[in-house]
């Protein structure tokens, strides 16, 4: 154990649940008196909760302890005198397996559950803590009391070594021996290299297969796009079958691949062969995937590349050119004039002299016109044509070759058949046009503009298909319409058809889909309850209207509604004299001393285990490692920088080997999960209040080099980057952050956020900006929470009126749009289907349709297609909140959970020296395990502070509405680094209840 680990803590509900002793338990105590009635309440309690006994008090936290001592009528030192072994705590035992129902756990129940444990759950899970908490449930479950701790882990082991023996020897018979033998190859002896060699996992030559299927794409070029045509050459060659890992979990498949990843070939070989063979085509298997969706983006962003550098030349070329002439009625006036009393003389004997300027001012009037309307597409769209006909074409053709598209929309088939016939005389040389008689698909694109330059007259005189022109028209067609997934790639992973992100088994588990997400089978229900509330809710705003100081409806032209501005809140001086005293008692603190007081103290490092090997590096040694790689990732020091630190021995290499042997993203995020529980399990609800269930979220932008494809332009921040996207509840800890692309849809990232932070928080709401919250209110409505967005141009939006025929309200906000029988039919099966929780794309992260589009696909069934900045929103207009509410849903303390107040402390403006896409995601999960420390480091301070008898009375409401724990005038970010793991901070804070 790296520290402590704490739970729920001692909090009072935590105690009245568990601890209580009922009356049922009195029963077992009757004739019981004085340490031998507590230690038997105490031992009674502690089986009913954890199935188990405690070996002695050391095991019972002191609150636990003292409130049932209240309950038993005793002293609770009065257990100090209870005797933790011999025949009387042996009858207590006894006693309570008989009152309770249990039984001792023999030889045959053992062999029994961990046969059991090994084909029904460690197949599909491989984290030994979580096959633990199963082997312990399904004890509990059959009533039988579970061995001791070390026996249980023991079970849990051999049971996860049992199914991935079975898994192994399993994938190995699917294999045909060529197939076996290719994959070995991988990992054979070169001949000039000894079988002990390359012992680090990141040594292997770029230039052998393994090591070039291994590596990272670079940034968009032609170079990229033909290394990685390469990598998936070199992965198909292997030929492993599709449905090699179709009945394996994605869970056991990503332990597989990250384990193939970070082994060298020497540490592969000494594996089985069945285990060698079966990790080395789960990566294959997963690159391959991974691969392919990389082409699909370098085939987006070259041809958003290639469409972007035409615009660019076109517009300059013609503003060069353009010169605006002005009075051209008078000179049209001033020619006919001329011609008309001169009809037979030249016209530049003529016109001419006629016109100020003469032919020269005749000239740019041409030029003009010629710049405008039509002119410019024809342009832009030759340069495009020409655009492909230049240095990308061979990528672009090689990418065609290996890359297969697919559509289930019918209108999208005539772009999937020009681009086979595009790859069809892809290698016909330079060919013009098309052989006559060739088949050349239709669709609307191939009208208009385009038609000049499609369709051409030859020599001959006949009418031929111009090839540059397919490619220049139908290449950019079929990148938007994969970007909205209209079109799919067999073979990819994020890129993949849209259907099999859907339950196949929707019609068998209609009932369950349905109850999951707390909706009524009938949708005339669901509409019935819908229009209820929102009667109820414009009636709630009619009548709080005229309550509104700060709101105004008038009947003004530019719009009925008038807001008036937020008055600046006086600054809660008593702050300032906490922050003060913080600093007087712990001084400044480095940021590294802060991430190691909550290591020690939550434990949180428990959570993170070898990705590959059975770990053999000593806790102690280990937890260093991982803090300084942490440090060295969230602060953008570099481990280089780090190792270099005074105060500890590890060096660059070791920390290296941490990092990529030990710290994944799935474990960093645990890790900051865990603090975020800890964090929630200390707070003093008499301090900060009841726990929140709503969530502010928005992004922030990370500068990045342009070395990688996932970097992009952001016009709003203007440079090269990635978005972060942060969940913060309202005690200013980060719930949940994920990395985006600066294209990527917000919508999905808050939904995601939302529905999967993964802590003990319920997020019942979820504050947001103004950015795509017209498509998010009804998904949101359908996964249980509630959308509330800050409204732009709030006298654009409109509200629905419940039903047709309704009178506007007294209000003078007339809603529109009725929810009447004049509305499109609603099929919630369709709906149901595409955004359940459990199996909707959410749950592999997929890149959502591209918000810079503004087209993607519309559902199943949704007639009325996407809505509009223009479009009713689905809810009234809420009033403000006065100063002294406690909303337990939302900020209290004014905007103190907007994201933007994490502030300079780790420099998230900075430009990120992490280029490769796992180090960036590693990056940002660092970066959130250091804001979460910070917090809950400075939330014990605070608490200490304002636990003293000279501080209890000091805050005002509105103090502790301005109360936060994220201020870092305390805190030292960088400098030198070091770790010293002898001191510790003086911080008094109530220990919680710990688990067992």
């Amino acid at each position: 154990m790296i520290g402590c680990h704490g739970d729920a803590g001692g909090r009072a509900d935590e105690l009245v649940e568990f601890w209580t002793l009922l009356d049922e338990d009195r029963v077992l105590l009757a004739g019981k008196r004085g340490a031998t009635a507590l230690g038997c309440a105490l031992l009674l309690k502690y089986y009913s909760r954890h199935s188990r006994f405690p070996r002695s008090g050391a095991d019972l936290p002191e609150q636990v302890i003292g409130f049932v001592a209240r309950q038993v009528g005793v002293e609770a030192a009065a257990l100090a005198s209870y005797e933790w072994s011999g025949r009387t705590v042996e009858y207590h035992r006894a006693e309570i397996r008989e009152h309770l129902g249990f039984r001792l756990a023999w030889v045959a129940d053992q062999e029994r559950l961990t046969s059991w444990l090994a084909t029904s759950v460690a197949r599909a899970e491989r984290r030994a803590d979580s096959v633990r908490e199963e082997l312990l449930t399904q004890f509990r479950r059959e009533r039988v009391e579970a061995p001791t701790p070390g026996r249980v882990l023991r079970m849990a082991r051999s049971a996860l070594r049992t199914a991935e023996q079975t898994w192994t020897a399993r994938i190995t018979e699917r294999l045909h021996e060529p197939t076996r033998s290719r994959l070995l190859a991988l990992i054979a002896v070169a001949p000039d290299e000894s079988d002990d060699a390359s012992e680090d996992g990141e040594s292997a030559a770029s230039s052998t297969v393994l090591g070039m299927i291994k590596s990272e794409p670079g940034n968009i070029s032609l170079e990229s796009m033909m290394a990685e045509i390469g990598k998936l050459e070199a992965v198909r060659a292997i030929a492993l079958p599709p449905d090699l890992f179709a009945d394996v979990a994605p869970r056991v498949m990503q332990g597989w691949r990250a384990r193939a990843a970070v082994e060298a070939p020497s540490h592969l070989r000494r594996h089985p062969e069945p285990l060698t063979v079966t990790l080395l085509a789960a990566l294959l298997h997963r690159r391959e995937l991974e691969i392919t969706d990389t082409l699909v983006e370098l085939l987006i962003a070259t041809v958003h590349r290639i469409g972007a550098r035409a615009e660019r030349r076109v517009t300059n070329e013609l503003i060069n050119a353009f010169k605006k002439v002005t009075g051209k009625e008078n000179i049209l006036f001033q020619v006919a004039d001329a011609a008309l009393q001169r009809p037979d003389d030249a016209v530049r004997d003529v016109v001419f002299p006629a016109v100020a300027g003469g032919e020269a001012t005749l000239r740019e009037l041409v030029q003009e016109f010629k710049t405008k309307g039509p002119v410019y597409r024809r342009t832009l769209q030759t340069t495009l044509r020409a655009s492909y006909t230049g240095h990308y074409r061979r990528g672009l053709v090689a990418l065609l070759e290996v890359l297969e598209f697919r559509s289930n929309n019918t209108a999208h088939r005539p772009v999937i058949e020009a681009l086979a016939l595009i790859r069809r005389y892809a290698t016909a040389g330079n060919l013009t046009y098309y052989p006559l008689g060739e088949h050349v698909p239709t669709h609307r694109a191939t009208t208009g503009d385009w038609s000049s330059l499609i369709y051409r007259t030859d020599t001959r005189g006949r009418d031929r298909v111009h090839s540059d022109g397919v490619r220049g028209r139908d290449l950019p067609g079929a990148a938007r319409a994969v970007r909205c997934k209209e079109i799919w790639i067999v073979g990819a992973d994020s890129w993949r058809n849209p259907e099999q992100d859907l339950p196949a088994d929707f019609d068998q588990h209609r009932a369950e889909n349905y109850r999951e997400l707390r909706k009524p089978l009938d949708p005339t229900v669901f509409i019935d309850e819908l229009r209820t509330e929102m009667a109820a809710a414009l009636e709630q705003l009619d009548s709080s209207l005229p309550t509104m100081d700060w709101l105004e409806v008038t009947g003004r032209a530019a719009g009925p509604i008038t807001l008036s501005k937020h008055e600046a809140a006086p600054e809660p001086v008593s702050l300032r004299r906490v922050k003060a005293e913080v600093g007087r008692r712990w001084g400044t603190v480095a940021l590294i001393d802060v991430l190691k007081e909550t290591v020690l103290r939550t434990g949180c490092l428990n959570q993170v285990s070898a990705v590959a090997g059975g770990g053999a590096l000593p806790v102690e040694v280990l937890a260093e490692r991982l803090m300084l790689a942490i440090y060295a990732y969230g602060t953008n020091t570099g481990i280089r920088a780090v190792a270099a630190g005074r105060g500890h021995q590890h060096s660059e290499e070791q920390l290296r080997y941490a990092r990529r042997r030990y710290l994944t993203r799935e474990a960093a995020q645990q890790v900051a999960v865990e603090i975020a529980n800890a964090t929630f399990a200390a707070r003093q609800q008499s301090l900060w209040g009841a726990g929140s269930t709503a969530v502010a979220s928005d992004s922030t932008h990370f500068r990045s080099w342009d070395q990688n494809i996932f970097t992009d332009w952001h016009s709003r921040y203007g440079g090269c980057g990635i978005l972060i996207y942060w969940h913060v509840e309202r005690g200013s800890m980060v719930v949940h952050s994920q990395r985006l692309r600066a294209s990527a849809s917000e919508v999905h990232a808050m939904v995601e956020g939302a529905i999967r932070h993964g802590t003990s928080m319920s997020v019942e709401g979820n504050y947001v900006g103004s950015h795509g919250h017209e498509i998010g209110f009804g998904i949101t409505r359908l996964l249980g929470f509630d959308l509330l967005p800050r409204i732009k141009q709030i006298n654009k939006v409109r509200l629905y009126r419940p039903a047709a025929g309704q009178p506007a309200a007294g209000s003078g906000i007339d809603p529109a749009h009725p929810v009447g029988p004049d509305r499109p039919a609603v099929r919630p099966d369709d709906q149901v289907r595409h955004r359940d929780p459990h199996r909707h794309r959410l749950h592999r992260s997929d890149p959502a349709p591209l918000h810079p589009l503004r087209v993607p696909p519309d559902l199943p069934g949704d007639a009325r297609g996407r809505p509009r900045a223009t479009d009713p929103v689905r809810g009234p207009i809420p009033a403000r909140p006065r100063a002294a509410t406690r909303d337990h849903r939302g900020p209290e303390r004014g905007r103190g959970v907007q994201p933007g107040q994490r502030g300079p402390v780790l420099r998230q403006g900075r430009r990120d020296r992490f280029h490769r896409a796992d180090d960036q995601e590693m990056s940002v999960a660092c970066l959130r395990i250091l804001q979460a420390a910070l917090v809950y480091i400075n939330t014990l301070l605070l608490q200490d502070v304002l636990g003293g008898e000279q501080w209890a009375n000091l805050l005002t409401d509105h103090d502790r509405r301005g109360l936060t724990p994220l201020f870092w005038q305390h805190i030292l970010p960088y400098g030198e680094v070091k770790l010293d793991m002898t001191t510790r901070l003086d911080i008094r804070a109530d220990p919680p209840i710990g688990r067992p």
